[in-house]
């Protein structure tokens, strides 16, 4: 059963010095496919990351420790904005770091002022929580965005949306 993204199992860091995080490769879409199929109940086919990949403004990263991925993220430009497309960390290796890691690096690879978005399901507390100590902000919902449940989606931001064209009334203000 795939597992719930709820991160129960207790925290442990990863040696810093033993995660190696590098540019995604295509040869890596075999191990990133299965963490991405025992990470989610919807999860990308081969061709949704092959398709992300070969974006000129694609930022896909890979993080490997002990020698393996044991996670991924895939940020790509949509106009003024960033979106982090998708980010997983294997479940053996959940709670170590990684996952901030990576988002961290390719934070790094783009725009200090740039605004990125983001979808989580509303359920995901452990994921939404770690958003928000990288600077996220909730700014909003999808109705039942999930194809798999129905569940909805909580849209964050990190940066300004207004620097991305987003007028305030779609995030809810008045």
């Amino acid at each position: 059963m795939p597992d719930s993204g709820l991160n129960e199992t207790p925290p442990r860091r990863a040696d810093a010095e033993s995660v190696a995080i590098r540019d995604l490769a295509y040869a890596d879409l075999p191990a990133v496919v299965s963490i991405e199929h025992r990470s989610f109940t919807s999860p990308w086919s081969p061709g949704m990351f092959v398709l992300e990949m070969s974006k000129e403004s694609t930022v896909g990263l890979v993080g490997e420790f002990e020698g393996r991925i044991a996670g991924y993220i895939v940020l790509s430009r949509y106009d003024r904005a960033w979106h982090l497309m998708n980010v997983a960390v294997d479940p053996d290796r959940r709670r170590t770091g990684i996952g901030g890691d990576l988002i961290a690096t390719a934070f790094g690879r783009i725009g200090e002022a740039d605004p990125v978005t983001l979808e989580v399901r509303a359920s995901n507390r452990p994921a939404i929580a770690l958003y928000e100590r990288l600077g996220f902000r909730p700014a909003g919902n999808r109705h039942a965005y999930y194809p798999d449940n129905g569940e909805d989606a909580l849209i964050m931001w990190r940066g300004d949306p207004a620097a991305a064209g987003v007028p305030g009334e779609a995030l809810g203000e008045r």
